[in-house]
């Protein structure tokens, strides 16, 4: 999406705490990594990023399912593609995207 970022993932573990690694750890790490690479890509320094992020924590399957498709829609709804294989920014973690099989 030009103006947001939807991402679905699981947290890993923090095996030396023993504990998961926190959003606010992950989403810090991201925001960080991708601001520096941006800001970097247009010559520009400064935020890229709102401080706040609009987390959930899904619980169920059928949740996951749900903010699957919706994340994989978005694009569609808001004019930027015809199907979401065509939305060029998407981004599929497994062994073949099951969204573009000739990847």
């Amino acid at each position: 999406m030009p103006d947001h970022v939807h991402m679905i993932f699981t947290p890993l573990v923090n095996e030396q705490a023993g504990e998961i690694y926190p959003l606010g750890e992950i989403m810090d790490a991201i925001k960080g990594a991708s601001a520096h690479k941006i800001n970097r890509h247009l010559g520009r320094t400064g935020k890229v990023w709102q401080t706040e992020s609009f987390d959930r924590v899904l619980r169920s399957s059928e949740k996951l399912d749900e903010k699957i498709q919706y994340t994989l829609n978005n694009p569609v709804r808001k004019g930027l593609a015809s199907t979401c294989a065509e939305y060029r920014w998407l981004w599929y973690r497994g062994s073949k995207n099951p969204y573009r099989p000739n990847e």
